[in-house]
């Protein structure tokens, strides 16, 4: 591999996949990437490749991991579902019942399941903060508690970019007076033995790939006319070289600073679509992994600008993001990760990259990707 070419493995049938992941190489669309597929629990496709480092001194290796921004969500929501299904965490319960300090400012009805599906109207600080301030949890849990919500919560959905993890992870720490990066990685990722991590320690720097900024043009909120969203992606500002400190790699900030690669993203949400289920080992109910698909909120997302449609912790299918298959839900990373899950044909499909495109829920370098891996399930049937 010490030329950035393609390694790992796809079954027969899914033959057209490694060819639509090299060709991404090859027209230089992807700088490094890793991608990632699983059926009824089993692995069939895992390929990496490419370079960990705009240099092309590094190649992207097996165990090659990368700052996947907001999928990063998807695994704070998981950490809360499980939570849910062991009966210690009730969505439908004002958020106070487990931080009471959160029922201030006019808050005290807000539930933890509009906090899970964007609608709690804490989109962004609105008192002025620097970016060092979101590596200081306290900080910034204690100003959102504080803060009156931008809008009626649970009227409307607008995108919680950064603070979405910093609202469900301290909840998850008032229930289990665990951080939520330590309960994921206690919980999830080491019964599982997958590689993917909120809170990266030091010793795994070696492993991680730059991530390379969006085009001129192309930065999260750029030319936006959208005061919610211009608040959301300027206070803090959001650069992506800050994804190479030590700084941000250590600190859990649980909406956008999980590192991984595609085998994590898809092994452990393998648990989701094969009904709390992932290599041999049940971490939960199948009716508890079905809870992320509950309907909670739709329409024009006052940050995003598009239409959006929200379970728990995920988002689902609908004109803007039509699936083959209706009980399927999906969300992406800033830049282009993207992982689906899709419990009707008990797979997942994970996708993580180093080149950002300008882009906050996936793009074609991905669905490209899973659309072969689509093709191939779809003869093997």
């Amino acid at each position: 591999m010490a030329d950035g070419s393609v390694a790992g493995f796809t079954q027969d049938r899914f033959a057209g996949v490694r060819d639509a992941f090299t060709a991404n190489l090859e027209n230089d669309i992807d700088l490094g990437a890793s991608f990632a597929a699983t059926q009824e629990g089993e692995t069939v496709v895992d390929l990496w490749g490419g370079w960990a480092d705009e240099a092309r001194t590094r190649p992207w290796e097996k165990d090659t991991i990368v700052n996947v921004y907001s999928t990063t969500k998807t695994m704070t929501a998981l950490t809360a579902l499980l939570l849910a299904d062991r009966g210690e965490l009730d969505f439908d319960a004002p958020v106070a019942r487990y931080w009471p300090e959160f029922a201030q400012a006019g808050k005290s009805q807000v539930k933890v399941s509009h906090l899970m599906s964007h609608s709690a109207g804490l989109s962004g600080w609105k008192e002025p903060i620097k970016k060092e301030d979101i590596y200081d949890w306290d900080k910034v849990t204690s100003l959102l508690a504080a803060q009156e919500p931008y809008w009626t919560p649970g009227t409307a959905s607008g995108y919680h970019a950064v603070t979405q993890g910093f609202l469900v992870g301290e909840v998850v720490r008032r229930i289990t007076g665990k951080s939520l990066g330590t309960v994921f990685r206690e919980e999830i990722a080491e019964p599982l033995g997958a590689d993917f991590h909120i809170g990266l320690p030091a010793s795994e720097d070696h492993r991680v790939a730059d991530l390379i900024p969006p085009p001129p043009g192309g930065a999260l909120g750029h030319g936006s006319q959208s005061p919610l969203m211009v608040n959301m992606s300027t206070n803090p500002g959001i650069d992506p070289l800050d994804t190479r400190t030590r700084a941000w790699r250590a600190a859990e900030i649980p909406a956008a600073g999980g590192h991984g690669n595609a085998r994590s993203v898809a092994e452990i949400h393998a648990l989701l679509a094969n009904g709390g289920v992932a290599k041999g080992k049940r971490l939960m109910s199948e009716a508890g992994c079905r809870k992320a698909l509950e309907f909670q909120i739709e329409g024009e997302d006052l940050i995003l600008g598009i239409q959006a449609r929200f379970g728990l912790g995920f988002g689902l299918p609908g004109p803007m993001v039509p699936l083959p298959n209706p009980n399927s839900m999906f969300w992406g990373g800033y830049g282009g990760s993207l992982v689906i899950i899709d419990f009707d044909a008990r797979t997942t499909f994970a996708y993580v990259m180093n080149r950002m495109a300008s882009t906050t829920t996936g793009d074609m370098r991905a669905m490209g990707l899973i659309m072969a891996t689509w093709q191939g399930l779809a003869a093997a049937s």
